[in-house]
């Protein structure tokens, strides 16, 4: 796959795999959502007791070894890591802030706006504003600075992991939590779903599906590659919705959704300025682990554990709308994502010249 013609049918497999597993159990408008799914994991292994949002999600395990998979097929699998992993870990955290403010990740704004959800607008609009921050302080300058090479033991490390959580979700140990209600209970087989996931994480792995380089790569180099994979995730949705009669125009009463406008806005500001920072979406942060960036590993890992703060401490939002510390969380995220942003700027753009990248950058 490769070209814009490899990305729209990477988009197409994406788009209709969403609308299938909808079909078939998964909640409403949340056939692929990466920051829904990494809470629900946090949820099943106890790191918050929401007993609504607790689940293996079986789709971030095939994505991972799906890319895994494909990466040391393709010869594309490097383990390098030591890009300011702290930063990326606290980045993480407050994407995560963001995406459950909105109630999604990039990927499920797409895929709530093809089930008719028109409060993804706002999420959409503010998504690009916070990429638009991020692309002002890109131009400043800003960077994470190099990475290294590291033992390919560690980069193997994080799909191991992967494998192991299929083997709790196989064998559902009394440890594990299950959500008896929806929408943790809300799931596709868990074959279907797997398999799924692996078609997802090949197709992203091969053409580098990101939500973020693609409005970024647009506005920056004029190159509509990226976003043109979900333009095409979009409409094949949206055809797969129709056609099962999934599709609800409106902005009220839409499945894990809510309808206030400003606070869906500013989540995803925060969310797509944090990613631009990290150097992509949440997708594309489990591709890149899958592939040995362990700068990546910690930023997934900050999402882990911000999905369970925003829930052990009522962050997250739900139907009913935003709460009053999901509020204040993102207030502080826009701080934290603006204190990261100025202090590593670099006064020189000298640093090009030897080398320093940001790494993460697709």
């Amino acid at each position: 796959m490769s070209g814009k013609k490899g990305i729209i049918f990477a988009g197409a497999l994406v788009g209709i795999l969403s609308a299938i597993l909808v079909k078939f159990g998964n909640p409403g408008n949340m056939g692929v959502c990466i920051a829904c799914f990494i809470r629900d994991i946090a949820g099943a292994v106890g790191m918050h007791r929401a007993p609504v949002v607790q689940y293996i999600r079986p789709e971030v395990i095939g994505i991972v070894l799906g890319a895994f998979l494909m990466a040391i097929g393709s010869k594309e699998f490097s383990t390098k890591g030591g890009s300011s992993p702290f930063i990326r870990f606290i980045l993480g955290f407050v994407v995560m802030v963001g995406a459950l403010m909105f109630l999604g990740c990039p990927l499920r704004m797409v895929l709530r706006l093809a089930g008719g959800d028109l409060n993804a607008i706002f999420g959409i609009a503010g998504f690009a504003v916070g990429i638009v921050v991020g692309i002002f302080f890109l131009n400043k300058g800003f960077t994470l600075k190099r990475n290294y090479k590291l033992s390919n033991f560690e980069g193997y490390l994080f799909p191991v992991v992967n494998v192991a959580l299929l083997g709790l979700l196989l064998a559902a140990p009394a440890f594990i939590f299950f959500s008896k209600k929806a929408p943790g209970s809300l799931h596709a087989p868990i074959w279907l779903a797997l398999g799924a996931g692996l078609i997802v994480g090949v197709a992203a792995q091969k053409t580098r599906l990101c939500m973020v380089g693609g409005i970024r790569d647009l506005i920056m180099f004029k190159d509509s590659y990226l976003l043109t994979g979900f333009l095409s995730i979009f409409v094949f949705t949206l055809i797969g919705n129709l056609i099962f009669g999934k599709f609800k125009l409106g902005f009220v009463g839409q499945p894990v959704a809510h309808n206030d406008a400003l606070w869906n806005f500013l989540g995803m500001v925060l969310a797509g300025w944090g990613s631009v920072l990290l150097g992509g979406c949440p997708l594309r942060q489990l591709i890149l682990s899958a592939e040995g960036n362990i700068d990546s590993v910690m930023a997934v890992l900050g999402m882990l554990v911000g999905a369970a703060f925003c829930h052990n401490f009522s962050l997250a939002s739900s139907g009913k709308g935003p709460t009053l510390n999901g509020k204040v969380a993102v207030i502080i995220g826009f701080i934290v994502v603006l204190a990261v942003s100025y202090f590593n700027m670099e006064k020189s753009m000298n640093f090009k010249a030897k080398g320093d990248v940001n790494v993460n950058a697709d």
